[in-house]
C-alpha cells in the first residue's frame, strides 16, 4: 500500500523528466516491497534515463530474475548493456525479449539499435545470405510458424542462431542441421525439402561419379531423417484436491485485491471483511494476516493489530514463509505498540519488536521506526524526570560546592539539575563557570553559549562567555559577545569591564607592546578564523590591503564603506593588521 504511493509518486516524477527523484521513490517502493519486479524496472529505466548504466544494468538483471517471462525485462536489460557499450549482450537480451513477445514494437527497436552497434564488416559470399539471420522479424516469424515455435526452446538451436547473427559466414557449418534448413526456407520464404520429404534440395551441377569404383557403402546409405518436432506436453493432470486448493487461492487472492482497494478508499470494515475471507479460503498465506493488522493499526485497534501479527510471526514460522513477511508482521506489531505506549517503559516492548524485525530483514522503514521509538522513549524520560523543586534542590547543593573551590563536585550537581530542569539557563552558566575554572573551556563555552540559547537577556550567560574567549585569547571575538550582552544590559559593568580588557589587549599588538611569540601566537589564532580566512582571501580587501600600505588616501576612501570598515575593525582586533 505504501509501495504503491511511492510507485505512484516515482511514475510522476519521471513523467516530468525528474529521474533522480523518480529513482529515490522507486527505491522506497523498493523497500516495502523487495519481490516486486515492475519497480526494479521502473528503476532501471531512471537509472537509464541519468546516464547511470551500472545501477540500471543491477536492477534489470534482478528484474529478469524475478519474473524471467516477462518481456519487458529484457528490454531493460538490452537498453542498460547497450548504454555500457556491451551491443552483443544488447542484442542477447532483445532477442530473449522477442521469443517471449514477438510483436513488442520496443524489443524490435532495440535489436535493430543494438545491431546497428556491432563491428561491423562486408558481407560476401555465404555471409550474405547468412545476414537474413540479422533481420528484426527472425525471432516473430520462427515464433509464429507452427512447424519452427518448438525450436525457440531447443538451447542447441538457439546456440546455432546466435552464432549465425554474429558470424553469418557459419551457415554452411549448419545447414546440415534439418531445423536450421527449415528456418532458412522460412527466411527465404522458399519451400526447401529434403530427400526424406519426398522432393529434393535446389540441385546444383554434381560431378561425374568415378567409373573405376563404386562408391562406399556410407555413401550410399540414406541421409538420416530429420528429426521430428518434439510434442507440446501436456497439461499436467490434477487430482481434484489439487484443482480445490487451487480454485481457493485463485479465490482469496480476488479477496484479497478487494480487501487492498477498499483500504485504499479507506472503507476498512469492507478491507476487513474481504481479508478475513481470504484467510478462511487459504490459510497458508500470511500476508492477509498482515493485512489485517494493517488495517486495525489504522483504525487504531492496535490489540487487535498486535494480535494478527502475532499469529502471523507464529503460522509463518511453521510454514517457513520468506523473512521479509515475517518482518513486516513484527514491525506492525512494534508500531502498534509503540501507539500504546503511556510511558517511557512501555518503549522497551515496542523497541526490542522493531530489533527482532530487522534480524529477519534490514528494512529501512523498519530502523526508521526503531529510531523515532528510542527517541519518543529518551522524551519521556526527560518529561518524567523533569522535577523544578528537585533541580532548585541540586542547583543550591552545587552553589554550595563552588564556593568550596569542590568544581567537580559541582559540576555533579549542576549536571543533576540540569536532568530535572533541562531549561534553567542560570545551571548552564553556573556549569560553564566550573568548566572554566577547571580549564575545560570548550566545555564551558558550549554551557555559555546554550545559557544565552535559553535566555538571551541573560547577561551572565555573555559575561561567562566573553570570558572564557578572553582566556582563550580570542579578544576580537570576546569583544564581540561582550558588545552583545550590552545590547541588552547597557549598564552591566561586568560586560563593560569585560570590553575595556579587550580593548587593551587589542591594542597592545597596534603599540608595538607584544612579544614576537605573542604575536605570532594571536596572528596564528586569528588564521583558524574561518571569517578571517574569508577576508584575507577577498579580492577587493587584499586590494584595500595593499592601498593602506601604499596608497593612504585610497585607505581612507575605503574606510567610509562601512562594510570594509567593518572588517578592517576585525583584521586588527584579530592582530592581522595593526594601526599606526
Amino acid at each position: 500500500m505504501a509501495a504503491d504511493e511511492a510507485k505512484a509518486r516515482g511514475n510522476a516524477a519521471f513523467s516530468a523528466g525528474r529521474f533522480e527523484e523518480a529513482a529515490g521513490h522507486f527505491g522506497d517502493a523498493i523497500a516495502l516491497a523487495p519481490d516486486n519486479h515492475v519497480l526494479f524496472s521502473n528503476r532501471s529505466a531512471a537509472y537509464a534515463s541519468l546516464g547511470r548504466y551500472k545501477e540500471a544494468l543491477a536492477d534489470a538483471d534482478r528484474t529478469v530474475a524475478l519474473r524471467p517471462d516477462w518481456a519487458k525485462g529484457y528490454s531493460r536489460l538490452g537498453a542498460a548493456r547497450l548504454g555500457l557499450g556491451d551491443a552483443a549482450g544488447a542484442v542477447e537480451a532483445y532477442e530473449k525479449g522477442l521469443a517471449l513477445e514477438p510483436s513488442n514494437a520496443a524489443l524490435k527497436d532495440g535489436l535493430a539499435q543494438a545491431r546497428s552497434a556491432l563491428p561491423r564488416r562486408p558481407a560476401s559470399g555465404a555471409d550474405a545470405i547468412g545476414n537474413i539471420f540479422q533481420s528484426p522479424d527472425l525471432w516473430s516469424k520462427i515464433a509464429a510458424d507452427p512447424s519452427t515455435r518448438a525450436y525457440l526452446d531447443q538451447p542447441d538451436f538457439m546456440q546455432m542462431l546466435r552464432d549465425l547473427q554474429r558470424n553469418p559466414g557459419n551457415l554452411n557449418n549448419y545447414l546440415s542441421d534439418p531445423r536450421m534448413l527449415q528456418v532458412f526456407s522460412l527466411m527465404l520464404n522458399v519451400k526447401v525439402q529434403n530427400q526424406n520429404n519426398g522432393a529434393s534440395e535446389p540441385k546444383s551441377p554434381a560431378p561425374a561419379p568415378f567409373k573405376s569404383s563404386p562408391p562406399p557403402p556410407q555413401q550410399q546409405q540414406k541421409q538420416p531423417e530429420a528429426k521430428p518436432r518434439e510434442p507440446e506436453p501436456e497439461p499436467v493432470e490434477m487430482t481434484d484436491e489439487e484443482k480445490e486448493r487451487k480454485e481457493r487461492k485463485a479465490a482469496a487472492q480476488k479477496e484479497k485485491e478487494a480487501g487492498n482497494a477498499a483500504y485504499k478508499k479507506k472503507d476498512f470494515e469492507t478491507a476487513i471483511q474481504h481479508y478475513t475471507k481470504a484467510m478462511e479460503l487459504d490459510d497458508e498465506d500470511i500476508s492477509y494476516l498482515t493485512n489485517r493488522a494493517a488495517v486495525y493499526l489504522e483504525m487504531g485497534q492496535y490489540d487487535d493489530c498486535i494480535k494478527d501479527c502475532d499469529t502471523a510471526v507464529e503460522r509463518g514460522r511453521e510454514l517457513r514463509a520468506d523473512f521479509k513477511m515475517v518482518s513486516r508482521a513484527l514491525t506492525r506489531k512494534g508500531t502498534a505498540l509503540a501507539k500504546l505506549a503511556k510511558s517511557s517503559k512501555d518503549y522497551d516492548v515496542a523497541i526490542e519488536t522493531f530489533q527482532k524485525a530487522l534480524t529477519e530483514h534490514r528494512n529501512p522503514d523498519t530502523l526508521k521506526r526503531l529510531n523515532d521509538a528510542e527517541r519518543a522513549k529518551k522524551e519521556l524520560e526527560q518529561q518524567e524526570y523533569y522535577d523544578p523543586k528537585l533541580a532548585d534542590e541540586e542547583r543550591e547543593k552545587g552553589n554550595e560546592f563552588f564556593k568550596q573551590q569542590k568544581y567537580p563536585e559541582a559540576i555533579k550537581h549542576y549536571t543533576e539539575a540540569l536532568r530535572r530542569n533541562p531549561k534553567d539557563p542560570k545551571v548552564y552558566s553556573n556549569r560553564a563557570a566550573c568548566y572554566t575554572k577547571l580549564g575545560a573551556m570548550p566545555e564551558g563555552l558550549k554551557d555559555a553559549e546554550k545559557c544565552i540559547e535559553l535566555d538571551p537577556t541573560f547577561s551572565k550567560g555573555y559575561t561567562r562567555k566573553g570570558a572564557i574567549q578572553f582566556f582563550m585569547k580570542e579578544y576580537d571575538k570576546a569583544m564581540e559577545t561582550y558588545q552583545e550582552g550590552l545590547k541588552h544590559d547597557p549598564s552591566n559593568q561586568e560586560l563593560l569591564d569585560g570590553v575595556k580588557r579587550c580593548i587593551q589587549q587589542i591594542n597592545k599588538a597596534n603599540r608595538g607592546e607584544l612579544t614576537p611569540e605573542e604575536l605570532k601566537e594571536r596572528q596564528g589564532k586569528a588564521m583558524q578564523d574561518p571569517e578571517i580566512q574569508n577576508i584575507l582571501t577577498d579580492p577587493v580587501m587584499r586590494q584595500v590591503l595593499i592601498d593602506f600600505q601604499e596608497n593612504p588616501k585610497a585607505a581612507q576612501e575605503h574606510l567610509k564603506n562601512p562594510g570594509v570598515k567593518q572588517k578592517i575593525q576585525k583584521l586588527v582586533s584579530a592582530g592581522i593588521v595593526q594601526m599606526k
